[in-house]
Formats: C-alpha cells, structure tokens, sequence
C-alpha cells in the first residue's frame, strides 16, 4: 500500500517523516513531499482561501503529484485536495487530513468516488485550551494592554475594569460547547476556583460541570462565556445583539473557536456602547484583520493574529495521531 503525505512549513518533511513511523512499521509505503511556500505568510494565505472558499480555491503544483498514480492514501494538512489532486490519483482509497476540519477537501468528488476522508481530531485541543486560559486572564487582568502601554514607557494603571477588576475564583464561567476542548478548558479552570456551566444541545450531562437550560440563561450567568462549538449553518451568528442584552455589564467574551459564532458587528456595537466590559478574541471575519477594522480603536478587547492552535506539540503529533486513527480502520 503507497501512502504520499503533503507537508508545508507548520509540519515540515521531517516531523512528517518521523510522526508516520508507525504507517511504515506495518509495511506501507510513504512518501513525505512537501508543499513549498517562500514564508509562512504565503502558506496562511493559501489555506485561508481555502477555508473560505473551498478546495477548488487553490491549484497544487502539477510536480507534487506527479508520478503518484498508485497511491491509496494521501495525508495533508493544509493542501487543498480537490478534483484535480483525485483525478491524478485514480487509486485512492483514503486522505487523511492532520487537523480537525476538513475544509481543504472536496467532499462532494470524494464522496462521488467512494473515497473515505479523515480528520485527526483533538489534535491542537490542548494548545487550544491553554490558549483560551490564557486570554481569559489577559482580558480580565488586563495583562496584554498594561504590557503594551508599558512598552510605550506609559505605566498605566487605568483599564475599562480598573474599578473592580476580578479574580477567577469563584467566577461563573460558561462554556458554549462540551467537546474535547471545553471540557479541557473547564479542567483547567477548576484549579482556579471556577464554577462550570455549559449549554450543548447533544451533550445529555456532565458528572461535574451544570448544564443549563438554554444559551440565554448561560448568557445571563456567566462572568466569562467562552466559545467552543463547531462553524455550521446551524451555530453562524449564534452569539449576537440579543445574547449581548443579557449579559452581565462586567462580563467577558471569549472567542478561540470560529468568528462565525459570533455576529461580529453586534460585538463590536457591544463593546463601542459597554454593553459587556470585555472580549478576546482569536479569530476574525477577515483575516488578517484589515487596517479600518474597528478592533484597533477598542480599548476593551485583546486581540491576537488567529494563533490559538499553533505549537510545535500540536504540529509535530498530528501525523503520530493521525497514523495510529489510520491503523485502527485499517485493522
């Protein structure tokens, strides 16, 4: 069995190489090409295309197929694998893709060709959650102005919560979301002293977290809302103009997951008129974020480059998790 697995800058040939061992182990044949971006700049933008607008979005180099027509598993990360990548691999029986959307593959031809797509999930679900952690305390303790105000020799004490700044102990944090990285999230959050509640429509309970009732009423409890489910058609805008009304005027909003979930100009509004003391945010409507972007002139936000996901850990283990998710269907 032949196996030809795409690297890019993020899991570069050798970390491939290295995480596919156990693929080779069992006697398949792999080989690591890697698709080639003069800086990681270029490569982001690529996938950003792609997940926005799809596969068909951006046209692989003819080179880095060629002479793979025998190959049954293709392995990416952020390569785009549409029409043309399958009609150069007749063969193929299965792509893997080392993260846990799979945006980057045409799922109508796959589907249309009996091919099977994987995902590798959990993959940067820790990184994710120590992340979101962090931008919690950066925003409630105002850790990221106060750094930047002192970089410009500005010893400032004053913030939009400067009167009544929190602690996380004892703190409602609610989760929108009980997957792999919320319930890491709300773990993390335990050994501060948190109180846990969460709204998530397919999951029945939790042995140590309350779920509620609805999405308005963890709106109108919490002290930090934190965002963790899934982009679909059902979730876009699921934060908006309304959930904003109910929340407390000293809470928190917390968004490493997608931009989508929140409807980004009723956040904006929100935080022009204080409706709520805060956000963090991770991601964006468009990125990078363009120079008119309203984020710049908030002094109630911290912002980072859509960084959440992105360590060396997560990277290097994807194609490990992903090999030993491969062997398991492969029996």
């Amino acid at each position: 069995m032949k196996c030809l697995a795409i690297a890019d800058l993020f899991i570069n040939a050798a970390m491939m190489d290295a995480g596919l061992k156990a693929l080779k182990d069992k006697g398949i044949e792999v080989e690591v090409r890697e698709w080639s971006h003069e800086s990681i700049e270029k490569l982001q933008e690529d996938n950003l295309q792609v997940e926005q607008q799809g596969a068909e979005a951006v046209a692989l180099p003819a080179a880095l197929l060629q002479g793979a027509e025998d190959v049954e598993i293709l392995i990416t990360q952020f390569a785009p694998v549409n029409a043309a990548v399958f009609d150069k691999l007749p063969k193929l029986k299965y792509v893997g893709v080392l993260r846990g959307g799979i945006e980057n593959v045409n799922q109508a031809v796959a589907n249309t060709r009996g091919i099977e797509v994987m995902n590798t999930p959990g993959r940067n679900a820790r990184s994710v959650a120590e992340f979101t952690v962090g931008m919690i305390l950066a925003e409630m303790r105002n850790i990221a102005r106060s750094h930047d105000a002192l970089r410009d020799k500005f010893w400032r004490k004053d913030s939009p919560n400067h009167q009544a700044i929190p602690e996380l102990g004892g703190k409602v944090v609610g989760l929108v979301g009980l997957g792999h990285i919320a319930q890491l999230v709300a773990g993390f959050l335990r050994a501060f002293g948190s109180e846990i509640i969460f709204y998530d429509k397919y999951v029945s309970g939790h042995d140590c977290y309350e779920k509620v009732d609805s999405l308005d009423e963890l709106v109108q409890r919490a002290d930090v809302v934190s965002l963790h489910a899934r982009m679909t058609p059902e979730t876009e805008n699921l934060i908006n103009a309304h959930h904003f009304e109910l929340m407390k005027p000293s809470a928190i909003i917390v968004n490493t997951a997608r931009s989508g979930l929140i409807n980004e100009q009723d956040l904006i509004a929100a935080l022009q008129a204080g409706k709520i003391m805060g956000a963090a945010l991770d991601t964006f409507d468009d990125e990078p974020l363009p120079d008119a972007s309203a984020f710049y002139t908030l002094n109630n936000v911290t912002i980072t480059p859509h960084i959440a996901g992105s360590t060396i850990d997560a990277f290097s283990n994807s194609p490990k998790l992903f090999s030993e998710r491969l062997l398991k269907k492969l029996g």
